[in-house]
């Protein structure tokens, strides 16, 4: 075989070379790491085929998990923080932390994919390069395809596919500020986020919504010089955090601090999560989390579907370009064009039967 064919042989999608749902299931259950990255491209892929095989794959891994204990479950712990907070560095830190004691570690780094060409940095391996040669480890980069906040699509069909592959800790990495943190919370059992000593200006910078959903704030580089700021905006974050709602009324967020560079704090971080995951065990919070996790991934995964069926709908791709226009020419008012684009979705011929119509 030329090099050039097997070159393309390389990049074909497993299911080209006659794997069937079962090989999948089967290699994911067993761990097999190129198995569980190759039904990740799968999911990921936007091939109604690979979607509809990637469903089937879903639903016999699903019923694996249903079979498992609650103390089975994997640690689901979405992270997010400022711009420069060194939230690869912590993850590194902290990944190994888990996987020196044993535990199995799942990395899902949601990369911006570019506006322009569509492309992703995907550089997640090289940023975090000791946990990434690490046997008990699995660093998965998603590009975002510039869905909300960018969020992947298929993170939550990701996190199945981890869990199946007996990944005991799953750490979502949301690419920074924005809406992706209500949904990488919504997705996730524990909602960490990484924050700079030295609250001051900083604090008024905080979206009052991230706050109102984080199980707890870590300052991160409290090493050194920073030391001395870092114990003051730990005491800033903790009055913030007492005028606010907290999201469990089974837990107070508290506020710690670490340097992931000296591997400092990482211990009494790791131990505040089990805590909490103890706690909401107990009280039957944690269980129900898990079924709400499920209700919003239906929703989800149904707006992302409607969405998809409507933009390549026939009669939809025919207006568009004239709806489109004539919006921004002023023409047409953006409400009578969103009806129009939804009749022509549903059937319905120029059922306003108005014409363009100016702002």
């Amino acid at each position: 075989m030329s090099s050039p064919e097997a070159a393309a042989n390389a990049r074909a999608p497993a299911r080209a070379v006659g794997l069937t749902v079962d090989d999948y299931v089967d290699g994911v259950l067993s761990g097999n790491r190129t198995m569980v990255g190759r039904t990740i491209t799968i999911i990921e892929s936007r091939s109604p085929r690979h979607q509809e095989l990637a469903q089937q794959i879903l639903l016999k891994l699903l019923a694996h998990l249903g079979e498992r204990s609650e103390s089975d479950w994997a640690h689901r712990i979405g992270i997010t923080g400022v711009p420069g907070v060194g939230k690869s560095t912590f993850i590194e830190s902290f990944g190994m932390r888990l996987v020196e004691a044993g535990q199995k570690v799942a990395v899902l780094a949601v990369d911006p994919s570019s506006t322009v060409s569509g492309g992703s940095i995907l550089g997640d391996k090289t940023r975090m390069t000791e946990l990434a040669h690490h046997p008990n480890s699995f660093i998965r980069p998603s590009p975002s395809s510039g869905t909300l906040g960018g969020v992947a699509r298929a993170t939550r069909a990701t996190m199945v596919v981890c869990e199946a592959a007996g990944f005991d800790v799953i750490l979502v990495e949301t690419v920074g500020a924005g809406q992706n943190e209500v949904a990488v919370a919504a997705m996730t059992d524990f909602f960490l986020v990484l924050m700079l000593p030295g609250a001051g200006d900083e604090l008024q910078g905080i979206k009052k919504g991230v706050l109102e959903i984080a199980d707890m704030l870590v300052i991160n580089k409290a090493d050194g010089d920073n030391e001395i700021k870092a114990r003051q905006a730990a005491v800033q974050y903790q009055n913030a955090l007492h005028i606010m709602k907290p999201a469990s009324p089974n837990w107070t967020p508290p506020v710690l601090m670490c340097s992931s560079l000296k591997a400092v704090g990482i211990d009494e971080v790791w131990q505040k999560l089990r805590d909490h995951r103890d706690i909401l065990t107990a009280t039957g919070e944690f269980q129900e989390k898990r079924r709400q996790q499920r209700v919003r991934w239906m929703w989800s995964m149904l707006e992302n579907q409607l969405l998809d069926s409507l933009m390549t709908h026939p009669k939809v791709l025919q207006i568009t370009p004239g709806v489109e226009h004539d919006v921004a020419e002023g023409r047409l008012t953006v409400s009578l064009a969103v009806k129009r684009i939804l009749d022509a979705y549903r059937g319905i011929d120029d059922a306003s039967g108005v014409g363009p119509v100016a702002e």
